[in-house]
C-alpha cells in the first residue's frame, strides 16, 4: 500500500513509549553511577505524564520530577508510587495532601520550609524536603546570604522529626562552560554549609540533560533528565538526537483536508505574504496555532507528504495552514508529518524551532489539547 494513503486521524501526536524508555536507559548508562530523575512536568513536555512516567521508570529512572503539586498528585492518583519531587509552589500552597501522599517538596525559602514543617505536623508525618539553592540562575531558590540560617533551621526541624532533608539541588543556566563551572562551585559551597549544620541529604542534584551529557563533574548523586527523555537535543548547536544516541518520541501528523491548483500570482492565506510564483498545487493541512503550530514558522517550516518535503505557503492560521507541493501528486486524505524522527525523513522538532525562532522544547510542549495523543509501545 502506498504509505501516503494509510489513514491517520485528522490530527494526531504519536508518542513512542519505547523511545522514551530507551532514551532514559541510554542516558542512565552514560551518567552511572549517578541516579536519574525523569522530569515529567507540563504533562511530560506535552507527551502525556502518566504514560511517560511509567516508560521512564521502566528505562531505569529512580525518581520523577514535576513543577507543581497538582502534577505530583496526578501521578499518585494514577497509582505511581515512585519518589516524586515537586519544586515550584503557589505562595498560597498547602502542603498537607502532598505530604500525606509521600511527595517530596522543593523548598526555595525559609518561609516555605516552615510551612512544610507545619503541614507535616498537621498530618502526623515527616515532610521529605529538597532544599533548592540559588547558585546564579536568579529564579527561585534560597539566596546565598540566607543559606546558613536556612540549613541551621532545617537541622533543627529534622531533629524534631518534622522534616527530613532528602536532597539539595540547584539549576544551571547553561550559559557557558565557565559559568556552569562557577555555579557548580557555588553549589558545592552550599553543600558544605549544609553538612556543617549537620545535614546529610541522600541526593545532591544540579545537572539537567545538557550538563548530564557534557559536564560529568556536575552529575553528583543524581541528574534531572527532561528534554532528553523525549529525544530532543538540548544544545542548540546542530547536535542531533542521533548524535546523542536518542530517538525523538513525538511525531505530529495530520491529513490533507483539501487540494487545489492555482495560477501564478494567486495569494494564499492571510495578508497574501505568499503568492504563487508559477502554476502550482496547494494542500490544506488542518492544524494551526490553536494546536500549537507556531505562526512564527509561516513560510519557513517544512512538512513531509508521501516521503517528500514541502514548505508552508503563507501564514499559519488558527486551525490550518497551506503547503506548496508544486507538481507532486497529492490527494485529500494523504498523511502529512510536521515533525518526528529525522531517521525516517521527518523534520525534527529542532528544525521547527529554528523556523519559529525558538527551541525544540517549546515545539513539543506547546502542542494543544485538541490534538489527541496516541501512545504506542511500552509495557
Amino acid at each position: 500500500m502506498n504509505p501516503r494513503h494509510v489513514r491517520s486521524p485528522f490530527r494526531e501526536a504519536v508518542v513512542d513509549l519505547d523511545a522514551v524508555r530507551d532514551n532514559v536507559a541510554s542516558i542512565a548508562s552514560t551518567v552511572a553511577p549517578a541516579g536519574v530523575m525523569a522530569v515529567v512536568k507540563a504533562d511530560a513536555y506535552g507527551h502525556g505524564a502518566v504514560r511517560v512516567a511509567r516508560a521512564a521508570l521502566a528505562g531505569g529512572a529512580d525518581r520523577l520530577g514535576v513543577a507543581d503539586l497538582d502534577e505530583a498528585l496526578a501521578l499518585r492518583d494514577a497509582g505511581i508510587e515512585a519518589p516524586v519531587l515537586a519544586w515550584l509552589h503557589d505562595p498560597a500552597a498547602r502542603f498537607d495532601a502532598a505530604i500525606a501522599h509521600d511527595i517530596d517538596l522543593g523548598a526555595s525559602s525559609l518561609a516555605q520550609l516552615e510551612s512544610m514543617a507545619d503541614a507535616a505536623a498537621s498530618v502526623g508525618r515527616v515532610a521529605n524536603v529538597h532544599l533548592k539553592l540559588d547558585t546564579g540562575l536568579s529564579r527561585n531558590g534560597i539566596l546565598r546570604g540566607d543559606w546558613d540560617d536556612v540549613v541551621a533551621r532545617a537541622a533543627t526541624l529534622e531533629a524534631e522529626g518534622r522534616v527530613r532533608i532528602r536532597g539539595l539541588f540547584s539549576h544551571l543556566a547553561n550559559a557557558s562552560p565557565a559559568e556552569d563551572a562557577a555555579q557548580l562551585s557555588t553549589f558545592l559551597d552550599g553543600v558544605a554549609a549544609a553538612e556543617r549544620a549537620g545535614l546529610a541529604p541522600e541526593v545532591r542534584h544540579l545537572a539537567s540533560t545538557a550538563a548530564a551529557l557534557r559536564m560529568p563533574e556536575a552529575r553528583l548523586d543524581m541528574v534531572r533528565i527532561g528534554i532528553g527523555i523525549y529525544g530532543v537535543p538540548p544544545f542548540g548547536d546542530g547536535t542531533t538526537a542521533a548524535d546523542l544516541g536518542l530517538t525523538p518520541a513525538m511525531t505530529l501528523r495530520g491529513r490533507i483536508a483539501a487540494v487545489r491548483r492555482v495560477e501564478p500570482g494567486t495569494g494564499a492565506s492571510y495578508g497574501y505574504t505568499w503568492r504563487a510564483p508559477h502554476p502550482t498545487t496547494l494542500a490544506l493541512v488542518p492544524l494551526g496555532y490553536a494546536d500549537g503550530v507556531p505562526r512564527q514558522a509561516s513560510g519557513r517550516a517544512e512538512v513531509v507528504i508521501g516521503g517528500t518535503r514541502h514548505r508552508i505557503a503563507g501564514r499559519v492560521a488558527m486551525d490550518q495552514f497551506l503547503v506548496d507541493v508544486g507538481e507532486t501528486e497529492v490527494a485529500v486524505g494523504d498523511d502529512v508529518v510536521l515533525f518526528g524522527d529525522p531517521a525516517g525523513g521527518a523534520p525534527s522538532a529542532e528544525e521547527w524551532g529554528d523556523a519559529a525562532d525558538t527551541i525544540g522544547y517549546e515545539i513539543v510542549t506547546r502542542i494543544g489539547p485538541r490534538v489527541p495523543r496516541t501512545h504506542v509501545g511500552g509495557a
